[in-house]
């Protein structure tokens, strides 16, 4: 039989084993929900991320905070939603220059007809021919709507062929004077015959000036002038 320190003795000790499980349980635990919330507060600011992104707001920000696999996916959700987001950004903004391409033709056509139905300006060929070519860019403007995805990857063809700057600019003043003088604005042209032809595309330069043109009679006061001139300077032409 033991005696009573060596009771003592092994009571002591299995308190002490019993201390010691409870400690390293407690220390375990403790670990465990440390360890448990470093996983999962990451993967909570994705799923907030991906519910915002859900419900229409592309562009979202999940915080790196470590260079493990987390750290790494969240850094990829980052970059899509920064991609998602250009990408939205930039089908509005095309969507935008189309509504502005189609408008600028309807512009000049309505121009034209309001005139010769309210008996201010007669239809002459001249200016049905102008509205005639404003009806066929127009339509050419909805053929490139077909193309979107072309113009999305930035591969939109040209069909460059040689053409006279004063032309151009020509054909442009005839096809905007109605509405300059509607505006009271002087719609100008100056530049000489002799300009060397420049190989470009028509429609895509009618585009251009069109657009900056209808800008300019939209911010021009009245009596003032829209100049469109070119010049060659050395090897070029502006």
């Amino acid at each position: 039989p033991l005696g009573g320190l060596e009771l003592q003795y092994l009571n002591r000790t299995n308190q002490a084993l019993l201390y010691a499980a409870l400690g390293a349980a407690l220390v375990a635990l403790g670990l465990g929900t440390i360890l448990a919330r470093t996983l999962t507060h990451p993967l909570r600011d994705l799923t907030t991320a991906i519910h915002a992104m859900a419900k229409g707001n592309l562009k979202q920000h999940a915080p790196v905070k470590s260079h493990d696999e987390l750290g790494e996916l969240a850094a990829a959700f980052n970059q899509m939603s920064s991609d998602l987001d250009r990408l939205n950004l930039s089908r509005r903004q095309m969507t935008a220059d189309i509504a502005h391409d189609l408008r600028s033709p309807l512009t000049v056509i309505g121009g034209y007809v309001e005139s010769m139905r309210d008996g201010v300006l007669k239809p002459t060929p001249e200016r049905l021919d102008t509205i005639h070519a404003e009806v066929q860019h127009l339509q050419r403007l909805v053929e490139d709507l077909r193309t979107l995805s072309q113009a999305d990857a930035g591969e939109l063809r040209l069909n460059r062929v040689p053409v006279s700057p004063l032309a151009l600019l020509e054909q442009m003043a005839k096809s905007y004077n109605q509405l300059a003088a509607r505006k009271k604005v002087a719609l100008d042209v100056q530049a000489q015959a002799d300009l060397p032809e420049i190989l470009l595309d028509p429609d895509r330069m009618a585009q251009v000036f069109g657009n900056l043109i209808s800008n300019s009679l939209r911010y021009t006061p009245e009596g003032g002038q829209i100049l469109l001139a070119a010049r060659q300077e050395k090897d070029s032409l502006a």
